[in-house]
């Protein structure tokens, strides 16, 4: 993804663009700790994505993004979190709070809604960005077969591996198409696509039995019977 970086701090400025460049997917393209310049930028080139302070002086981040008849995705950064709620309010990816950590950093641009531009979209080019241990994983969706729940940390299950990886629950049903994925136990995430037998109180996906809850049982058959 195309991004650029606009806060007026440079040190903030800084810390976005080395998460930037050592993530693999992302590709740094300019920064500015101008926002006049930036919106001159954006006005005439074509950036994926812009990480954005919002509390700049003579023109807000809010304002410039106002201003673009076409504006990127955008993920807002501010040192103040009484903006979050009003950052919403511009279909934002997400809303990081300074100091930001890679690892927060990372799950926002899991997030964002992005298709390569010389590849045709369908489901089976959707795909997510899994941080497990020093890695970052790409992995298509259609491959991730259910998630598991281990105390801070969540185990994918893929048709090829697993990767263990700090999410939570929300971070994941946040991160993964809801009309293909539903949490059936207050430890488990199942893939639809991937339910080899539904029994009473469980499903077998791959051989591997996943209990249903009982609190997750009925919402679950309705999205089933929906698939049919």
């Amino acid at each position: 993804m195309r991004c650029i970086v606009i806060d007026d701090e440079p040190y903030a400025l800084d810390l976005i663009k080395s998460y930037i460049l050592k993530t693999p997917f992302l590709e740094l393209i300019e920064s500015f700790t101008n926002p006049f310049k930036a919106l001159s930028f954006l006005q005439s080139n074509n950036i994926d994505l812009a990480f954005l302070d919002i509390n700049m002086p003579e023109l807000t981040g809010l304002q410039l993004v106002k201003s673009l008849t076409s504006p990127p995705e955008v993920i807002f950064i501010t040192a103040y979190p009484e903006f979050g709620a009003e950052s919403y309010e511009f279909n934002a990816v997400d809303y990081l709070l300074k100091p930001v950590k890679y690892d927060r950093f990372l799950k926002a641009v899991n997030k964002v809604s992005f298709q390569p531009k010389d590849v045709e979209k369908k489901k089976s080019s959707q795909t997510v960005f899994i941080k497990s241990g020093t890695q970052i994983n790409q992995i298509q969706v259609d491959n991730i077969q259910y998630i598991e729940a281990a105390g801070n940390y969540m185990t994918f299950y893929t048709t090829h591996k697993k990767l263990l990886s700090l999410f939570n629950m929300k971070e994941v049903l946040d991160l993964l198409p809801s009309d293909e994925f539903i949490r059936i136990h207050k430890s488990f995430i199942v893939s639809l696509g991937h339910i080899d037998i539904i029994e009473k109180h469980r499903v077998i996906i791959n051989e591997q039995a996943i209990p249903i809850g009982v609190t997750y049982r009925e919402e679950f058959l309705k999205r089933f019977e929906s698939k049919k």
